[in-house]
């Protein structure tokens, strides 16, 4: 495969146009696609059409970026075929900063999106080994939802607005309209116009400022209860099933077809799976564990006295236990929270990771 890409860089002018690295780099992500299918940790990889993907160049060596810092705001950096670039300034990059940490850049990335170029440094640097940190001291449960995005077992909860404003909502409302009315004069096989392009990019401009503020979001959300816990359950969600049609076949149609896609559409731009993906790696730093808990029970379950009665959940916002002995009542989300809390510290235990993590 590499004497493929030799040979297409000299007989292909586009091909030839890309660094070398670069296509090795895709090359390999594609080898390693393979392999993870292989080994079945995911599915064959599929082609993907370039409106479909992110358009992205790999730099793997950093030994030729010779980042320096212009001023505190820009910073500029060598990119094969380009030259002398400026970049702005948002963290601090080890080797490079003054008095920052310790460590090199070993490779970047450049990735387009609707709001333009990005550069994103990989790097090594020095760590510290994390202190163990007493889980039974400082252990929570979470319940991710849609009408409460994240339900704490201590009682608290993080909540957001709409990631678009009124404004923002109503103009994208209103592109969504005039792309859909000049799609359907477009003929099929005929390239997309350059007005219906430009009214594409206005989507995706609204999209990713959404996008940007819910990363935003989850970011510090995640960071202050990383700093606030030692030990942290979630519930462990087949968020790909969950957002499959509901429309059935003809046979066995489904059920609540017409709202299934609206659910689908909130689900999605909550991001349940990066919310535990950003808490997991921000727990590890910090010397404490995430616990995946399983999800059948923990919203039909009384966390005060642990029985299952049919009745129980008596809406999306209210849980009264049925059981006779009980009768505790209270927030949904909080009960399934406080579920997830007893069954992460149960599994904790058992994986011999007690409630105190060893370093």
């Amino acid at each position: 495969m590499d004497g493929e890409i030799r040979w297409a860089r000299a007989n292909v002018d586009w091909l030839s146009a890309l660094p070398a690295q670069a296509a090795q780099a895709v090359l390999k992500a594609y080898h390693r696609a393979w392999v993870n299918c292989w080994e079945s940790r995911t599915e064959a990889p599929s082609y993907k059409s370039r409106s479909r993907a992110v358009l992205a160049v790999d730099i793997p060596q950093g030994r030729d970026l010779h980042v320096t810092r212009v001023h505190r705001r820009w910073g500029m950096v060598n990119i094969p075929k380009l030259g002398r670039v400026r970049f702005r300034w948002t963290r601090d990059l080890p080797g490079v900063t003054r008095g920052g940490p310790a460590g090199r850049i070993t490779g970047a990335r450049l990735v387009k999106d609707a709001l333009g170029w990005h550069i994103a440094f990989r790097t090594e640097s020095e760590g510290r080994v994390p202190a163990s940190r007493n889980g039974a001291d400082s252990h929570v449960g979470i319940d991710r939802g849609i009408a409460v995005p994240l339900a704490l077992s201590d009682g608290r909860a993080y909540e957001h607005g709409p990631w678009l404003t009124k404004e923002e909502d109503a103009r994208l409302l209103r592109v969504q309209r005039e792309a859909a009315h000049r799609k359907q004069y477009r003929k099929p096989g005929v390239r997309v116009s350059k007005r219906l392009r430009a009214v594409y990019d206005r989507i995706k401009d609204l999209r990713a400022r959404a996008k940007r503020r819910v990363l935003d979001w989850q970011h510090k959300t995640t960071t202050a209860i990383a700093e606030e816990y030692a030990l942290v359950s979630v519930e462990q969600l087949s968020v790909v099933n969950m957002v499959k049609s509901a429309r059935g076949n003809p046979d066995s149609p489904g059920a609540k077809v017409a709202q299934k896609p609206g659910l689908n559409r909130r689900i999605a731009g909550e991001a349940w799976g990066r919310t535990v993906e950003l808490l997991a790696y921000k727990l590890d730093d910090r010397g404490s564990v995430l616990v995946r808990v399983p999800a059948p029970g923990t919203s039909l379950r009384c966390s005060e006295c642990g029985a299952v009665t049919p009745g129980s959940r008596e809406s999306q916002a209210r849980f009264a236990c049925r059981n006779p002995e009980c009768g505790w009542s209270g927030n949904a989300d909080f009960n399934a929270s406080r579920n997830i809390d007893q069954a992460g510290l149960v599994l904790a235990a058992a994986a011999g990771r007690a409630v105190v993590r060893q370093t």
